[in-house]
């Protein structure tokens, strides 16, 4: 599994490596300061600020390890490059619910990149996978934590 590419778009890529400067640059040399300080408050094992640094310290070198090893297997996905009339990864797709006659926009993203709020579902999802290969006209019946619901598929975008 260490082997799997992991898909992102472009923008995807480009936040996940300003992250990783921001903790490298930023928010590592900050906790080892704090470290630092608590070591001087005394006796370590009955010290908050310094299990709470060491904490965060975990935190951050674990994140560090993580967006090191996506960008290491990241299989960057240009979605404007993609010419197809079958949903796939980068897909921007206009749909409507068949119940509710609401239209809804998602992109289909990396998992690190999905926002359901900005219309950004990650590949893994269920509306995703639901939606993965279908094309302009297609009923898609998906099954989420709610309960199933159909949509048809309006538009298939890549921009």
């Amino acid at each position: 599994m260490a082997d799997d590419k992991v898909p992102m778009t472009v923008l995807g890529k480009k936040t996940l490596e300003e992250e990783l400067r921001r903790l490298k640059t930023v928010d590592r040399p900050a906790v080892v300061k704090a470290i630092e300080i608590a070591r001087g408050h005394g006796d370590l094992s009955e010290n908050a600020d310094y299990s709470a640094a060491k904490e965060r310290q975990g935190f951050i070198e674990g994140r560090i390890q993580d967006i090191s090893d996506k960008l290491a297997r990241a299989q960057v996905i240009d979605p404007s490059s993609i010419q197809s009339d079958k949903i796939v990864f980068g897909a921007t797709v206009r749909l409507t619910d068949e119940e509710s006659g609401e239209e809804v926009r998602y992109q289909i993203v990396g998992v690190d990149e999905a926002d359901i709020k900005r219309g950004k579902v990650g590949v893994t999802s269920p509306i995703a996978r639901a939606l993965i290969g279908k094309t302009e006209g297609d009923e898609v019946m998906v099954h989420a934590p709610k309960g199933v619901r159909r949509y048809e598929v309006l538009e298939v975008r890549y921009e």
